[in-house]
Order: structure tokens, then C-alpha cells, then sequence
């Protein structure tokens, strides 16, 4: 199932929180051999974590977290403005747009795991009446947005091959979410009862975002 999370709702929910922040440790750190910073624990945080961000976390039957994705509104901090403003030609500042990052998928995970992450930002994007997300991503991940059928706008790029990191910008129209239904083997009327079920009838107008 999906769940809506806030950093400071984490605590609910202790050993899925453990487990994603260990996933992107074992993806980030372990498996791309990223310069990002791994807590004795065994977890990777950053200092967009305590922002007190937005996750969307996909819950496997058995309670393992099985993939996840991170949420802050481009009116505050943000890595895409704060680390990879070079690639683009302004700042990304919008009440619209929300930068989305650290997409991660537990080891073994399936195709869906990674529709089902998509699926959810096309929840948040109706529910909080974005318009947009703004993310940086690898040239990995160029082949999974293709079949999932969530494909970005590239922004700016810089690099070659494997190399090569983007800023993408991400719309979700009607059709998209049928595609990515499909491939999640969800149904609208599923997702949007998970949505619900997180933040009930009265969608919430702005994510409070604390330093």
C-alpha cells in the first residue's frame, strides 16, 4: 500500500522508516557510490530530511518498506536550487512546484513498486494543486521514467552517458495516470482512497516546512 508521511509522522511507523532510510543508504551510497553521508546506524540522511518533508513510502504486504520518494515545496530550500542551480538557468520558486527526491527502491523491488511512487505524486499533485515537480536525476533513471510513462521535461543537464545528471519537471495529466495505473496494477479509485485515508476530506493547503 502507499503511505503519506511527514518526517515528524515517522515515528508512527518506526521500522518502515528505518528500513527506507537504510534502502538509501544500500542504493545511494552502497550501489551508486554516491558522496552522501551514512549514519552508524546503517541510514542516509540529509539536511533536507529535517525539513520536515513529505514522503511517500510503498508498504509491502509484509510490512517492508519497498520504496519511497521525498517532497518539499520549491518556496523553501531545496537541493535542486541549493546543489544543481548551475544547470538550470534561475531558481525553481513556486507555490506550484514542489521538488521531489531521494526515489528509491528496496533491493529486489518489482516494476510496480516504482509506478505505484509515481501514481502518488499524481495524488499529491491533485490534492495540493501543484502543477509540477522539479527533481534531479541520473541517466539510470532516464529508462524507468520511460516505462513506467512518466517521462520529465529536461530543464538542464550537464555530463556523459552514466554520467550524465538532469533536471527534469514533471506534469501528470489524466492519461498519464492511466498509464501508470496500469503498470502499478492500482486502481484511481484505490490510489486516491490511500490519499484520503492519509489526510482526510480537508487537503492541506501548504506543507510547513521547519529548519
Amino acid at each position: 500500500m502507499l503511505r503519506y508521511l511527514y518526517a515528524d509522522q515517522l515515528h508512527r511507523h518506526p521500522r518502515l522508516a528505518r528500513q527506507m532510510f537504510e534502502d538509501r543508504a544500500a542504493q545511494f551510497a552502497h550501489r551508486l557510490g554516491w558522496d552522501v553521508e551514512v549514519d552508524a546506524a546503517g541510514e542516509e540522511r540529509d539536511a533536507y530530511d529535517a525539513m520536515n518533508p513529505l514522503y511517500v513510502i510503498w508498504e509491502e504486504q509484509n510490512g517492508r518498506h519497498g520504496g519511497s520518494m521525498r517532497f518539499l515545496p520549491t518556496t523553501g530550500p531545496v537541493m535542486v536550487n541549493d546543489h544543481f542551480g548551475h544547470l538550470i538557468s534561475g531558481p525553481v520558486c513556486s507555490p506550484l512546484i514542489w521538488e521531489c527526491t531521494r526515489f528509491c527502491l528496496a533491493q529486489g523491488a518489482g516494476p510496480h513498486v516504482a509506478a505505484a511512487l509515481m501514481l502518488a505524486g499524481g495524488e499529491i499533485m491533485h490534492g495540493f494543486g501543484i502543477r509540477h515537480f522539479v527533481g534531479v536525476f541520473d541517466a539510470r533513471m532516464v529508462r524507468i521514467y520511460r516505462m513506467i510513462g512518466s517521462s520529465p521535461d529536461v530543464l538542464g543537464a550537464a555530463g556523459q552517458g552514466r554520467d550524465r545528471i538532469s533536471v527534469g519537471l514533471w506534469g501528470f495529466c489524466g492519461a498519464a495516470q492511466e498509464r501508470v495505473a496500469r503498470r502499478a496494477g492500482i486502481s484511481p479509485e484505490q490510489s486516491r482512497f490511500w490519499f484520503d485515508q492519509a489526510f482526510g476530506s480537508q487537503m492541506p493547503a501548504v506543507l510547513q516546512q521547519t529548519a
